[in-house]
């Protein structure tokens, strides 16, 4: 990581950068950015950009709209492509008040505040999601471009190709990446990066969304990571794996506790299936969302934890002996159209509360609880997520803990935002409205 502004501008003369862009993201998780030139860069570096804020989702009122973008130097990266014939880097910038107070708007100060009730004792939270997507032979409707499934494999199949190329961008961007593969639907995939600190991977989630993007669109495809673009296929999820360290020592691993789960994984677990409802809007904050959330299509329905069992919201996956760094659980439930720094925070928080209050993990189901009755569920108290954005919205109302993990603004913005849009879908007349009742009504 670069760590100093000469190395930053000595890297930008080596390199003949023109521009760089100064990224950030708004309540939704979209990136946004201001470009400036080389000329421009020195001055910034010291004292950041300004800009106006009250166009941006979630931000600011237009009376309260100036804003300053500091530039995070260790984020600095050469986009390994030119744009528009101009070689470009990017950097991610924490936003601040004109005062130089950090701006309670901005989701990277969220996380960021999150992380530092962990910072004193030492801890790392470290992230390892999955994010799915689906390529489209446009960006008009999602037409598939091949008739793959899980695992299959072709060395010609253009979705593989573009694939290779995505890879070959984000490790050219200092972005390590595991592995590839074709998902379960047709034309889906998955680019699986390495797991980082929480506040790295939320940034490195953004680059691989942009970057998945731009290549697609380079070979004439359309990228998309929308929850359910496709009736009757499963839908893209994030599943995100995690972990809690302190020293390079995994204090989620204890040799002679149960599944190996020392006493704070269990209570992490356990806070996170206590809260996860009230988190679910921000983990599934569209209305597609809940298109994904369904039985029949491997997406979790049911709140249970597990080891094989991939019906259940929260597996811990079986490892060799001597694996004790990779002792970690796996959220099942976010897609891919959450915001990575709300989302982040959101299952931290959840999972500290669980520390902080004892919370005590209920037994594991290793059954298929899609299979069950609901009697059967009952018995095994195994409650159910929201099933739409409005049930989603009206349980996170009642949250306190994602009131106070998010602050009053986002909080508040963010259910305002969300309300509008279910208020928007209730009103449309869709297709299958027409094809249900409009002969017969």
């Amino acid at each position: 990581m670069t760590k100093s502004k000469e190395d930053v501008l000595r890297i930008i003369d080596e390199s003949g950068v023109s521009h760089i862009r100064l990224n950030f993201t708004d309540i939704l998780g979209r990136l946004k950015g201001i470009s400036v030139s080389r000329s421009e860069i020195e001055k910034i570096l010291d004292t950041g950009q300004n800009f106006d804020g009250s166009s941006i989702e979630g931000f600011v009122r237009i009376e309260e709209s100036d804003l300053v973008a500091i530039p995070d130097l260790r984020t600095f990266r050469i986009i390994p492509w030119d744009i528009d014939g101009v070689k470009t880097a990017m950097m991610f910038c924490d936003i601040e008040n004109p005062d130089s107070t950090p701006y309670e708007g901005d989701p990277r100060y969220i996380l960021k505040k999150v992380l530092s009730r962990i910072n004193d004792k030492g801890w790392t939270f470290y992230v390892g999601p999955e994010l799915e997507y689906f390529y489209f032979s446009n960006a008009e409707k999602p037409e598939l471009i091949d008739q793959g499934g899980y695992f299959d494999y072709s060395f010609g199949d253009l979705g593989t190709q573009v694939t290779k190329m995505t890879i070959l961008a984000l490790e050219g961007m200092g972005i390590p990446v595991e592995a590839s593969h074709h998902e379960v639907a047709p034309s889906q995939m998955e680019i699986d990066l390495k797991y980082q600190e929480s506040l790295v991977m939320a940034d490195f989630a953004q680059i691989y969304k942009f970057v998945v993007r731009e290549i697609a669109a380079d070979n004439e495809l359309h990228a998309s990571f929308m929850p359910k673009p496709i009736f009757g296929e499963n839908g893209s999820g994030m599943h995100c794996h995690m972990s809690l360290f302190k020293d390079n020592i995994n204090l989620f691993y204890d040799k002679d506790a149960p599944y190996q789960l020392s006493e704070i994984a269990r209570q992490f677990t356990a806070g996170i299936l206590a809260h996860v409802k009230e988190m679910t809007l921000i983990l599934n904050q569209w209305v597609n969302s809940y298109k994904r959330l369904v039985v029949g299509y491997e997406a979790p329905v049911y709140i249970s934890w597990g080891r094989r069992n991939r019906s259940s919201l929260i597996r811990v996956p079986m490892l060799k002996n001597g694996h004790d760094k990779s002792t970690r659980i796996e959220l099942r439930s976010p897609d891919p159209g959450c915001n990575p720094y709300l989302g982040f925070a959101a299952m931290l928080s959840a999972g500290l509360a669980g520390i902080e209050g004892k919370y005590k993990l209920p037994d594991p189901i290793e059954e298929n609880i899609f299979t069950m009755t609901a009697e059967r569920r009952a018995k095994l108290k195994i409650d159910a997520l929201p099933d739409s954005l409005e049930n989603a919205i009206k349980i996170m109302e009642k949250s306190k803990l994602m009131r106070d993990t998010l602050g009053d603004h986002v909080y508040d913005n963010l259910i305002a935002n969300k309300k509008v849009e279910w208020d928007m879908y209730r009103q449309e007349v869709t297709d299958y409205e027409i094809r249900k009742y409009y002969p017969f009504l």
